[in-house]
């Protein structure tokens, strides 16, 4: 006869063993593959407002510029090209995201996913991303 904080606990306490179910049916690696998918569209649009925002920002300055000195502006266009550049890598984001999670369920439903495989979309944005911080860094030490 059993306990009954024993018959307690085995109501309370689901069975969360994962050998219940190989990969491609259990449901949970597919939630987490959708919720990596979303982080990957999150990043995307962040690279395209962000991208929106220099690009504009840059107006702004020359506006600002020829409304207190009432000269024409010098435009340099750096701010509108790297604006520019961000949109065009978040839209590339994007993509690759949509592609890479089609593969990731085809993958899945087949029963040929690998672990353990390193996401090289992930480490080309990532240097990508990184190239960029140092060009603006030296673009704003140089000019003042």
């Amino acid at each position: 006869m059993q306990n009954i904080s024993d018959m307690l606990l085995d109501l309370t306490i689901p069975s969360m063993d994962s050998t219940d179910k190989p990969a491609e049916q259990d449901p949970r690696v597919y939630f987490a593959a959708e919720r990596t998918f979303l982080a990957w569209i999150r990043t995307g649009l962040g690279l395209m407002g962000i991208g929106f925002a220099v690009s504009r920002f840059g107006l702004f300055l020359r506006q600002l510029t020829a409304a207190e000195s009432h000269l024409t502006p010098r435009a340099t266009g750096l701010s509108l090209w790297s604006g520019v550049a961000l949109v065009a890598l978040g839209v590339i984001v994007n993509l690759s995201a949509v592609l890479r999670h089609v593969q990731l369920i085809h993958q899945l439903s087949a029963g040929t996913w690998q672990p353990g495989k390193v996401n090289r979309d992930a480490i080309v944005l990532g240097l990508i991303l990184a190239a960029v911080g140092i060009g603006m860094a030296f673009y704003l030490i140089l000019v003042r």
